[in-house]
């Protein structure tokens, strides 16, 4: 890229990183980043700007926001090992903020030896009528209907034991939409339960027109830059079909979309070249210090979360569920997770991360940073493996 004496708003130092973008703008006779050697480091502490955002947007003091990151570290660690301990009886399970635990549902009638085995992870018990394999199977069945504009959304919840279908609250009393939870609770039959919760709006997608000093371009539509990885980043897949060029916050030409998915999914990664590369930092934008990427450890329902992205830039919030199925204009995505952090046009494919953990990439939702909301990503790991790209940490 040529030289340039001024950069486009959030990006003075380094740019693009894991998760706004995944590349940095520089001279052309600047050095590359050095890529990564290793994945494998100690824990390092949160830094100050991420505990003021937290201090921010959770209300809590500075030992409130330390202990909470330290106890979801160990419940993202527990959640393997207690899926594990309870077999086929598990029935989900999410991290509670009040007991500062990770909490296991597991199916009634589960052995005492069983309980006992989840317990021994640290992970709190509480039984519930149906197993998540019951619970998945019957949002599978539910995932083969054709939803109206109505239904806004329905996943697996752990802790109310049901499949939730949200219904946009003016269209609860629509045919189409009492139509749609009718089929969803016989497709459910007596495998599980199906509950309704009603939402402000209908979501939607996050990209937004040309907008001069963002942070890149694909035709006359803006999105943010995802998570960096070895010769890319990840985005999301509405911003650009597969063989579309991209380019940067200066329109100096990035690369080219190499794969793209929407609807269904909503992913897509380009690689990278031209004087831009990568670097494993999530963008800060000046409300936090830049984010350093260290791994893709999936947190847990109920744990923190933070967004950034090039029109609103950093907000937290928390992991609400997880593989749900959203239901755009376009058409449903699947295999989504459900937060309550904020977003607005523009913000699409922008990074979400927990600590130094990359989460995934932004989708869509409702609502804005003004008057609150709801956004989906899509998760990290499974475009990851879909591309089988890998992850640059630092």
């Amino acid at each position: 890229m040529r030289r340039t004496t001024t950069l486009s708003t959030g990006l003075a130092s380094l740019l693009l990183v894991g998760a706004w973008a995944t590349v940095a703008a520089g001279p052309a006779s600047a050095a590359p980043a050095p890529e990564a050697t290793s994945t494998s480091h100690s824990k390092a502490p949160a830094s100050d700007a991420l505990i003021d955002a937290m201090r921010r947007d959770f209300g809590l003091s500075r030992a409130g926001a330390e202990a909470r990151l330290a106890a979801e570290e160990k419940a993202t660690a527990a959640e393997p090992k207690a899926k594990r301990a309870a077999g086929a009886a598990y029935g989900g399970s999410w991290f509670d903020a009040d007991s500062g635990k990770l909490t296991v549902a597991v199916r009634t009638g589960a052995s005492a030896a069983t309980l006992a085995s989840v317990r021994d992870t640290g992970a709190s018990v509480r039984t519930v009528k149906y197993s998540a394999r019951q619970l998945d199977a019957a949002k599978a069945r539910i995932d083969e209907l054709a939803a109206p504009d109505g239904v806004s959304n329905w996943y697996v919840d752990a802790e109310s034991s049901s499949v939730v279908v949200g219904v946009v609250a003016s269209q609860r009393a629509d045919n189409d939409v009492r139509s749609f939870l009718a089929k969803a609770k016989a497709r459910a039959g007596g495998s599980a339960a199906v509950t309704v919760e009603e939402t402000a709006s209908a979501p939607e997608t996050f990209a937004a027109g040309t907008v001069g000093g963002d942070p890149f371009y694909t035709g006359n539509v803006r999105c943010s830059i995802g998570f960096s990885v070895h010769g890319g980043f990840v985005t999301a897949g509405h911003c650009g079909g597969a063989g579309q060029g991209v380019s940067g916050w200066d329109r100096s030409y990035i690369g080219n979309i190499q794969g793209s998915s929407f609807p269904d999914n909503d992913y897509a990664w380009v690689n990278v070249g031209s004087g831009w590369w990568t670097v494993p930092v999530v963008l800060g934008w000046g409300t936090v210090s830049d984010q350093l990427v260290r791994g893709s450890n999936a947190s847990p329902v109920g744990a923190s979360i933070c967004r950034s992205g090039s029109t609103t830039h950093w907000h937290c919030g928390n992991v609400l569920a997880k593989n749900e199925t959203v239901n755009y204009s376009q058409g449903a995505v699947h295999q989504m997770t459900k937060t309550s952090v904020c977003a607005e046009p523009g913000d699409s494919g922008g990074s979400f991360i927990s600590g130094d953990q990359a989460q995934g990439v932004t989708s869509g939702g409702w609502g804005n940073c003004s008057t609150g909301g709801e956004t989906w990503f899509q998760p990290i790991n499974e475009i990851l493996n879909r591309y089988g790209l890998t992850l640059h940490t630092a």
